[in-house]
C-alpha cells in the first residue's frame, strides 16, 4: 500500500490562512491526479481542487479565488493553501492521489485533518 500522510489542519478564525501538505511515501513510480476533498458533519465529502501531473487545476466553485492547489511531483506531494477562510469551510479535509506503484494503479486516500474555522 503507499500510505497518505496529511498535515496543517488546525482552528483559525474567519479570515484567516491554512496550509493543509499530504505526501505519499512507497515504491512510487508516478502520481496521477491529485486531489483534497472535505466532508463536513451531516454532509457528503465533497471536491475542493484537483490538479493533473500536468499541472492543470479545478476548483469548487465554492472555494475559487480563495484556494490554491499545488503539487511537488518530486516529494509526491499536494499542497493546499487555505486563504480568507469562512466557517463553511469547517470540515474534515481529506487528500487522493491516484499513484502507479509496485501495487498497480490505485486510488488512495488520506487519513483525514480536520479544519475548524471559527466566526
Amino acid at each position: 500500500q503507499v500510505p497518505l500522510v496529511e498535515s496543517g489542519g488546525g482552528l483559525v478564525q474567519a479570515g484567516g490562512s491554512l496550509r493543509l501538505s499530504c505526501a505519499a511515501s512507497g515504491s512510487i513510480f508516478s502520481v496521477n491526479a491529485m486531489g483534497w476533498y472535505r466532508q463536513a458533519p451531516g454532509n457528503q465529502r465533497e471536491l475542493v481542487a484537483t490538479i493533473t501531473s500536468g499541472g492543470n487545476t479545478n476548483y469548487a466553485d465554492s472555494v475559487k479565488g480563495r484556494f490554491t492547489i499545488s503539487r511537488d511531483n518530486a516529494k509526491n506531494t499536494a499542497n493546499l493553501q487555505m486563504n480568507s477562510l469562512k466557517p463553511e469551510d469547517t470540515a474534515v479535509y481529506y487528500c487522493n492521489m491516484i499513484v502507479y506503484s509496485s501495487f498497480g494503479l490505485r486510488n488512495y486516500w488520506g487519513q483525514g485533518t480536520q479544519v475548524t474555522v471559527s466566526s
